[in-house]
């Protein structure tokens, strides 16, 4: 497989879909490729990390995180020709807990009816690398790994607009280091990224993503798997996919001109393994878009800014956020300042202030609810 391709295969058979994705890919020998394909060469000695999506213990059918079976299609692929040295790593976003998403999305089954070592990167230690003109902190697991396995989720988000290659590799970072990549305005360090941490191979889970929210809620069920080397060209493609293109989010220019990868759209190929189910365009839709005026955003952690955007669209629904006599402020640029009305830990000094780290959607609803009837915001 060539680094200007992407294999797509369609249908609901997942794990073995998975499977024949990866060996008409030819991912054992990409593997060995790199690894020094010699004389006396050992598979069973090269260490494989997958790096699936588990946000937030949610089902993967919500359109959040990564379908155990794609990872178990990957691990029996593995398997199956001689590679055993195999571990997941994840860790899911501020406000949750990854033991909670390895339980609740089938991974503790997957990782013991398989024998395959589960890396919590929120409780790893860390080191920094010097990306360029930024020093970035990712998890010492990264260093254990000598084939990088990236299974992003295709879906939207809040603040990205759209989230797959480039911005998974997020989960490899410590959370403390996931507050600063939000107040550096996400973009940039989600660049940089790809160059401190480099992908070998990409499996998209193109199977029912949220095309709104990195949380899920609303899935869009395509049922396509995709295989692609290079991370910058997969994204450019689902920017395309989205209707949007690479300038309208810019960490995957910065991973561009860090050399992590091709701009060449022109010059992708696009192979399917079996008919398309999809016509392949995806309704992409700006969220934040018709109540972005109300908000005041400042550094705000994904979690906290997925959480406001459905509240906030549930009160416009209703007619309420039309009386809304301020803006609502969110986000860590906002530690220690005062004002009328905020969301979660950052704003505690604001006269109205939703609780929490993140706050959660129905908080923030019931709490903004109250206060805009009742004339107070």
């Amino acid at each position: 497989m060539n680094p200007n391709e992407i294999l797509r295969i369609h249908g609901t058979e997942y794990k073995e879909n998975t499977k024949r994705l990866l060996a008409a890919a030819g991912l054992a020998e990409l593997i060995d490729r790199k690894n020094g394909d010699a004389e006396g060469f050992d598979r069973a000695q090269i260490c494989i990390g997958i790096k699936p999506n588990l946000v937030s213990p949610t089902p993967a059918s919500f359109g959040a995180t990564t379908h155990p079976e794609v990872v178990a299609g990957i691990v029996e692929y593995l398997k199956e020709h001689g590679f055993s040295r195999i571990l997941i790593a994840e860790g899911s976003w501020i406000g949750d807990k990854t033991s909670d998403a390895y339980e609740y999305c089938g991974y503790r089954e997957l990782c013991e009816t398989y024998g395959v070592t589960f890396v919590d990167t929120q409780t790893d230690g860390s080191h920094t690398v010097s990306c360029g003109d930024l020093s970035l902190n990712i998890c010492d697991v990264v260093g254990k790994i000598d084939f990088m396995i990236n299974v992003p989720v295709l879906k939207g988000h809040g603040q990205t607009k759209i989230t797959c290659a480039l911005k998974n590799m997020k989960g490899l970072i410590p959370n403390d280091e996931k507050r600063r990549f939000h107040a550096m305005g996400l973009h940039k360090p989600i660049g940089y990224l790809a160059k401190a941490i480099p992908q070998d191979f990409i499996v998209v889970d193109h199977i029912c993503g949220d095309l709104q929210s990195e949380d899920g809620g609303n899935p869009v069920e395509t049922n396509c798997i995709m295989a692609a080397r290079d991370p910058v060209l997969t994204d450019a493609y689902v920017c395309s996919l989205f209707g949007l293109t690479p300038q309208d989010v810019p960490y995957v220019g910065y991973a561009h001109a860090q050399g992590c990868g091709s701009l060449a759209l022109e010059e992708l190929e696009v192979k399917d393994l079996n008919a398309p189910i999809h016509n392949g365009a995806l309704p992409y839709r700006d969220r934040m878009l018709d109540i972005r005026t109300d908000v005041e955003e400042a550094e705000s952690c994904s979690a906290c800014y997925a959480a406001l955007a459905p509240a906030l669209l549930r009160l416009k629904e209703e007619g309420v956020l039309s009386r809304l006599h301020t803006r609502i402020a969110i986000g860590q640029g906002h530690e220690g300042m005062q004002g009328t009305v905020g969301i979660g830990k950052c704003t505690r000094g604001y006269m109205y202030s939703v609780p929490g780290c993140p706050p959660k959607e129905d908080e923030i609803y019931r709490l903004l609810k109250e206060w805009i009837l009742s004339g107070k915001i």
